[in-house]
Parts: structure tokens; sequence; C-alpha cells
């Protein structure tokens, strides 16, 4: 019996043992039960159960594993259970007293039923292991399926072979929805009792399946199971029958993403055991690898699909391609225009039905139609006529490819409606279609292809009028360039004709073209108002020179650049024209000095003008000058006034390292700059000295526009004092270069050179917003900055509002500051600059006089420009001392005489000795500064020596 028992297998064969051995032990009538972990309970022999037992066997299982019905007679014992998942036991005959012995032998069955159990359950496990690989295996084989070359038709039936494998499913469907159209199809439907079928490439509209199961699986996108009464509680609305009713139905949809892409359905027609939440999930899960290898192939067929359509329009676009060449050759090689007309005829043929085409085409003056080409299955003729309302006529008239079917209803209506309007008038033999394109040159229609059909079932596509016009294009350039080689014959002989006549007149044109090229020639290298030679035509003559020194070096030539002195000061004064009439006479004058032949002058623009020559010896270049500057000092007289000009030379001899006339034209023109500067009416030979003073006057201003851009530019301060006792009023903040290789520079070491380049206004103001930031720190109250302003910034009419906006940005009183100017100053623009002083002073800003009695000295300034403050010169202070009369002494003293007038405060500049501070002090004057009191120091020294 032991054997029996563990040999059993499965729990209702061990059960069936265990109900015999206990019988054979004395236990009568024994129902033997047990529960898997599914929960549900199992016996082994159901007729077996008395009323009552079931209720019994509960009161065992949650009391103590022990329960009796003494009335009954009955008892329930557990022989084995696990945490109440799993269970086995008895029910039997027998009382309370009997309980000793019952459970004696469930004790001894306990052991084999846990072992039973555990048997279960690993042959359970060896069961859903295998089914595992069986699924892994089938979703291989679909992914197979998926990426080989066989077709959709041949993949369904095996999708539905590996469905079957591990459900009931010999009927079954596969449905895709596309949400675009709001349609199903049905792509494999395997039915054995409903005689429904489905096109499988047919769309079904969504209204049509309304109410259908399958409807409600993709309307309310979630799975569908059980019987069909089951399923019409689980949707949510009402149902209807479309096909045969089932016995059991299990559809899952197959979602992507949120889009419901489709669904599969399996179902039976007779009873077997339902389909379970198992095959609901399994079938979710496989179905999801069927649609994706459904969607694979469907992709993959209309990718196909797509290719070969493609090819087809691709051979077709070559086809044409290729008839369109053999048209535009045979515009070129058809000897006659009848020729081409056929060979066209037979290619148009090739792509469409031709047996009845013409061409038509407008006269030069476009009131005929002609015919040139005209075949007609019933024999008619092409004649030529006036242009009327004809379906030719029309269709050239719109310049628009034109088709007409004549059993279409909206044809027959539109041409109606174009007779009534008399637009339109269809003469001869009625066809079934016509197809016309215009023959269009450019934007002019010169006639028209057209193709029409007698017969029933013989028409024309959107196509056909789409190849059609292609050829009506090459067909129009060729019938074009025919007509262009019959026009071209004519011509020809026309063209000789008139080449003779032509010839005489272009002798002719010839020698006065000829006439106005030496003159444009004249006028683009020599100048307008001088007739001399331009810079163009000397650059032209010093690239030969050098090209000939190149060759000879024993060549010597030599370059004067000449520069009229006081010419703007003349041209100022008396006017334009009458300068011109000077430059003429300078011309003159110059072209007196050369030598023909050898020597040359040329102006270059402006008074600028220019001498190249020839040289035998090393003073040549010299007497040349002399003489130029000799006959330039004699007086001019031009328009009644006697006009007195000099002027400037330059000399640049040739030299091995001169390349380009550019270089020897700029070491002239230095060194006429130098006998400008070294007093005018002179002459300079450039060397290497002059070309050392350039570098270095070009490195300055590299030097300074980079000191600019890095702030290097700081005020120095100078104290202005009480000259009897020395102490400080104010400062005068003075420029200085904090250069980062050459140290602390003068102004006089760069400020010709800012000067010059027009750098001067922005060091200026790099000084200002430097000296506003230490006022806090350099001066006690009641102290002032005075500032330098050159003549360049009262140029600006707002230059008082830009000073104003620093004092304000850098929170600074306006007494705090004042400006000083020299004489020189005042003399550009007073109108301006005295408006720009009455603002300054308006809001405490006082205006200081600098180097008083250098300049003009002007009393009318002082009240003209309301000044606050006179500074007389050093050049006035130097000779000064104490209980001496000199000349200087009577300056000061008038100085000081009319500053007391005005109520001018007086500063004295430049005071070096003690001397000159006694004689100004016994003159009156309260205020100095100079090197006796302090140089002019840094805001650090400033502070450190306070």
């Amino acid at each position: 019996m032991l054997k029996r028992l563990l040999g059993a297998a499965d729990m209702r064969t061990f059960a069936c043992h265990t109900a015999e051995f206990l019988e054979r032990e004395g236990l009568a009538s024994v129902v033997v039960g047990w529960r898997m972990d599914d929960g549900v309970s199992h016996v082994h022999d159901r007729s077996a159960l008395r009323e009552g037992d079931m209720e019994l066997a509960r009161d065992a299982r949650s009391g103590e594993g022990w329960a009796v019905d003494e009335a009954r007679g009955r008892v329930a014992c557990a022989i084995h259970s696990e945490e109440g998942r799993y269970g086995f036991g008895l029910i039997c005959d027998g009382t309370q007293a009997s309980r000793v012995r019952i459970e004696d032998l469930c004790e001894l069955l306990e052991p084999l039923a846990e072992t039973m159990f555990e048997k279960c359950r690993m042959a359970d496990s060896m069961h859903q292991l295998a089914r595992s690989e069986q699924l892994q295996a089938a979703l291989f084989e679909i992914a197979d399926m998926a990426s080989s070359d066989m077709d959709l038709g041949d993949m369904l039936p095996e999708l539905h072979s590996i469905v079957g494998r591990f459900m009931y499913a010999a009927n079954f469907y596969i449905t895709l929805y596309d949400d675009q159209k709001d349609a199903l199809r049905f792509i494999y439907l395997k039915d054995t009792t409903d005689p429904i079928v489905r096109d499988a490439n047919q769309f079904i509209p969504m209204s049509v399946m309304e109410g259908g199961l399958t409807w409600y699986l993709i309307r309310d996108a979630k799975p569908l199971m059980g019987a069909p009464n089951d399923i019409r509680r689980q949707v949510s609305g009402p149902t209807r029958e479309i096909g045969m009713e089932c016995f059991d139905w299990l559809g899952v949809p197959a979602i992507v993403g949120e889009r419901v892409r489709g669904g599969l359905v399996v179902q039976s027609y007779i009873e077997r055991p339902r389909y379970t939440a198992a095959d609901q999930a399994l079938l979710t899960y496989v179905g999801s690898h069927i649609l994706t290898a459904v969607d694979r192939k469907l992709a993959q067929e209309e990718l196909e699909s797509r290719v070969q359509r493609r090819t087809q329009e691709l051979q077709h676009s070559v086809n044409v391609q290729k008839a369109l060449f053999r048209i535009a050759e045979l515009s070129h090689t058809a000897t006659n225009l009848d020729e081409f007309y056929r060979s066209v005829h037979r290619i148009v043929g090739e792509f469409l039905d031709a047996r009845n085409i013409y061409i038509a085409t407008l006269s030069d003056d476009g009131r005929t139609v002609h015919f040139p080409y005209y075949v007609d299955q019933y024999g008619g003729k092409g004649q030529s006529r006036q242009v009327g309302i004809g379906v030719t006529e029309y269709g050239m008239r719109h310049g628009k490819p034109l088709m007409l079917d004549m059993r279409d209803p909206s044809t027959i209506e539109m041409i109606k409606a174009l007779e009534e309007r008399g637009e339109l008038l269809i003469k001869g033999r009625d066809c079934v279609t016509w197809l016309g394109v215009p023959l269009v040159v450019g934007e002019r229609v010169v006639g028209l292809l057209a193709v029409q059909s007698y017969t029933e079932g013989v028409g024309f596509t959107e196509r056909d009028l789409q190849i059609l016009t292609f050829i009506s294009y090459q067909i129009a350039n060729g019938l074009e360039r025919q007509r262009a080689a019959a026009d071209l014959l004519n011509a020809y002989a026309d063209l000789e004709q008139r080449v003779a006549e032509r010839t005489v007149e272009l002798s002719e044109q010839i020698e006065v073209r000829e006439r106005i090229e030496q003159r444009l020639k004249h006028q683009v290298l020599h100048d307008s108002l001088t007739g001399l030679p331009n810079r163009a035509y000397l650059r032209d003559q010093l690239v030969r020179a050098l090209s000939q020194r190149s060759r000879n070096p024993d060549f010597h030539f030599a370059v004067l650049f000449i520069d009229l002195d006081r010419f703007k000061v003349i041209n100022d004064s008396v006017g334009h024209l009458v300068g011109d009439a000077l430059l003429q006479e300078v011309a003159t004058r110059l072209s007196r000095c050369i030598r023909g032949g050898r020597d040359m002058v040329a102006r270059l623009g402006g008074d600028e003008f220019a001498i190249y020559m020839e040289m035998d010896g090393a003073d040549g270049c010299v007497r040349m000058a002399r003489r130029i500057l000799t006959t330039l000092r004699e007086p001019v007289r031009v328009e009644g006034k006697e006009l007195f000009t000099g002027a400037s030379v330059g000399i640049a001899l040739c030299a091995p390292h001169y390349s380009s006339p550019e270089d020897i034209l700029r070491d002239a023109d230095i060194a006429m700059y130098r006998a400008k500067a070294g007093g005018r009416h002179r002459f300079e030979l450039f060397d290497e000295k002059l070309h050392d003073q350039a570098l270095a006057l070009l490195e300055t201003e590299s030097d300074l526009r980079r000191g600019a851009n890095r702030q290097e530019f700081i005020p120095y301060f100078q104290p202005i004092v009480r000259l009897i006792d020395g102490s400080v009023v104010g400062y005068e903040a003075l420029m200085r270069w904090n250069h980062p290789d050459k140290g602390i520079l003068p102004p006089g070491a760069f400020l010709h050179v800012a000067e010059a380049s027009g750098m001067m206004e922005m060091l200026d103001w790099q000084v200002f917003e430097h000296a506003m930031r230490v006022i806090p720190h350099l001066l006690e109250p009641d102290q002032y900055i005075n500032l330098n302003f050159s003549a360049r910034h009262f140029r600006s009419p707002i230059i008082d509002e830009r000073f104003v906006q620093l004092i304000n940005k850098c929170g600074i009183q306006p007494r705090q500051v004042r400006i000083e100017v020299t004489e020189g100053a005042l003399l550009e623009n007073s109108e301006q600059i005295g408006a720009v002083f009455r603002r300054l002073h308006e809001i405490g800003i006082e205006i200081a006089l600098d180097d008083f009695g250098t300049g003009y000295s002007s009393l009318s300034y002082l009240h003209r420009f309301n000044m606050h403050t006179l500074k007389i010169d050093r050049s006035f202070i130097c000779d000064l001392e104490a209980n001496e009369e000199r000349s200087s002494t009577d300056v000061v003293r008038a100085i000081m005489a009319l500053s007391t007038s005005q109520r001018m405060e007086v500063v004295a500049e430049g005071i070096e000795t003690q001397g000159q501070r006694d004689a100004l002090i016994a003159l009156g004057c309260e205020l100095g500064q100079g090197y006796f009191f302090a140089r002019p120091q840094s805001l650090e020294a400033l502070i450190a020596g306070r």
C-alpha cells in the first residue's frame, strides 16, 4: 500500500489510494479531500459526500484540525496543511471516542501527503518551464517569419498554428484598425462553422460593425472573454449579433502606445473547457508579437509595392525622356518639316492612342490657323482658315492643356455654356474624347498639338495629358528651330548684301572710335584743370623707371614732391576760382623748369605736384629744387590780385631698396613735410634719419592707441597755492602717460602725435574721468581742480552736457571743478563757446584763461566770456626779481590792474625762485604755481606727503 501511495501520478490517484487504505484500517464511509494553491477544494469521490460533510471539514480546517458531529456520527480530521494554501484531510464515520485512532492514522499519512504535494509542485514547475520554452520558441519563430521572405498570405496560417499550440484556436481571426479611416480590415479569418467571408484587403467602416464584439474590443480597448451573455455584461453598451453565436469567445486588443492597432480573437462553437485568464494573458503576450510581425510584413510588402511602382514610373520617365531627346534631335536633323511631323507622330504613338492627330500653327499676324500635319482615320483634312471659335482656337487662346470627354456630363455642360456665350463652336465629326496642348515658345502660343478618339472605350487620361504636354515643349522648340533655320537661310542673302554696306560705315566708325579712345586715354592719365599728367600717369612712369634701373644700375632718377605754402589761406580768402587760376599758373611755371623728354611734372591733387627727373649727377635734383623755389617766389597776378605763394619740396633719390612707386612717393612726401616743418619755402632730401623719424612717429601713434585702450593716461596734480603762506587752494590736473615700458612720460613726448592723429579728445576724457574719481581723496573743503580743455572740445555744441553728466556720475560738486582754456581756443566759433561758458557758469563751474598775454590778449574776451581767473604765462614770470624793475614787471602790473578792474582772480604760472615769489607778492598777486612750491605729482605721492 505504501508503494502504491508513493507511486500515485497525481493528487486524485493519491486520494483514492488513501481512502482505500483507511477503509482497510477499519474506517467507514471515508471521503478524502484536498486543496491546491488555486484555492479550489476537491474530493476523491463526490458521491460519497453526505449532507453537512463540507461544513464539518471547514470547521476542522478553521479549528485545530479536528471536528466531530455526534448527532450524525461523522468526524473530520486534517492530515496535512501548508499556510492555508495546500491542505489534505478526511471525513468518515466516527465519534469523539475514535479520535485517537483516526489521528494516529492521519499522523502516519501526513509525511506521505507532504511528499505528494512536493511532487505535484515539482511536476507543475516542470510543466510551466516546458510551456515557457515552448512559448519562447514560438516567439523566435514569429520573429523569424517576420524577417524572412515569406509572403503575408503564407505567414498568417503559420501564426494561426502557433496560437493553436497554446489554446483552442480552431476559430481564429486577426483584424487591423485604421484610425484615419475609422475602419477595420480582417487580414486573416479562419472559422470552422460560421460561413461569413471577409476580404483581406477590404476596409469595413466601424459604423457597419457597430455593436459587435469586435467593435467593442476596438472601441473600449480592453480584453473581452467568456460566453456571449457574459461578455454583454462586460461592454459599455448594447450588442448585436454579427455572424453565428459561439459557446466561448476571447478577444484581446493590440495597443501601440495609446493607439489601438487591431485585435486577435479565438472562439469555440462546441462545449469544452472555457478560456481562462491565463489564456487571455498568453494571447495578449503572443498577440503583440504577432501584430509586430504582421506590421513588419505589411510594411515590407508596402515598400516592395512602392519600389515596384516607383520603378515603373522611373522607367516610364526614362522612356519619355528618350522620346524628348529624339524629338530634340529631330529638330536638328530633319531635312524638312514634313519629315519632322511624321517622326513626332510615331513617337507620340508609343505612349498613347494617336491614330487621329494633328498639328495647328498660327500665322505671324495671329489671324490664320494652318494645319501643316493632319492624320484622321476617316480621311479628314485640315484646311487653313481664319481664326474663329473652334476647339483648336479655344485651346490656343487659353494657352493651357485641355481634355474633353464627351461622355462626361460636366464636360457636356461646360461645352454648352461656352457655345451659349459664343466662345466655342464644335464642328466636324463628333469624337468621343479630345486632348489638346498648346505649343508655347517663351510666353507666346504658336500652335496646338491635338489627338482625338472616335471609338467608345478608347480615351485619354491625365497621364496622357502630362506626356503630351512634355512632348509639346519639344515640338514647339523644334518648330521654332525649323522655322528659324528657314529664316536664317533667307537672312544669309540679305546679310551678305548688308555686309558690304556696313564695311564702309564701320571703317568710318573705327576712325571716330580711335579718336575718342585717344581722348579718353588722355583724360584718364591727365589732370583736367592743369592738363598735366596725373598720379596714375606718374605711377606708370615710375614703374618703367624702376624696371629700367633693375636692368641698368647706372640709371638714376629722382622724385620731387611739391606742396604749395599758404594755398588753403588763399583759397579760403579769395575763392576757389582764383585758387584754380593760381594752380594753372603754378603748373605753367613748373613746366618751364623741367627738361623736355627727360623730366615730367604731374599734379597729384589739390595743391600737391610732383616732378620725375632723370639725373646725370648727384646735384641735379638740388638745382631743380632751387629753380622751382625761385620761380614760385615771384608774385602771381590773378583777376587784378597779386598773390604770393611759396612751396615746400621733398626729394627722394632712387635706391636699390625701392620696389614700388608708392614707396618712393611716400619718402618724397615725408621729406616735403620735413621741409614744411623747417620753415616752409625750402627743400629737404630724404635720408634714413627721416625714415627713422617717420617710423618712430608711426610707432608712437600705435602705442598711443594701445595705451588709450588700456587706460594708461592719468592725471598728475600741481598745487595752486597762496603766495603769502604757501597754503594749497587747488590743483591743476596735468596729463601723463604711464607707459608700461618707458615709465611716466611728459606731454611733450606724445601730445603732438595725439593732436595730429585726432586722439587728443579721447585722452583728455580719460584724464577727466580719472581726476573726477580721485577728487574725494585729494581735495579739502573749498579746494578745486583745474582741467585743461583744448579748442577741439568746443566744436561739439553739447560739450557742457557731457561734462556735467560726468560730474554727476562721480558725485562731485560743480564748484570743485574749473576748466582752463587758451586764448587761441576762443577764436573758433566764439558764439558757440560763449553759450557753453554761460551754461557752465550757471551751475557753478568757473572758467580760467590760461597762458594770458601770449596770444591775442583781447580785452573783449574777458568781458564777453565772463572769465573767473587769469593765468599769467610763465614767460612773464621768469624775469621777475624782488625790488627790481624789469620789462616783464610792467606787463604783470598791467595784468594785475586789469584783473582788479574785472574782479578776476590771478594765478602766476612757472614760479621757480624765491625772488619771483616776492616780486609777485609785491605786485599784489595772491595765487601762483610752479616748481618752487611743488612739481606735478601722482595722487599717491601727494597723499603720502601730507
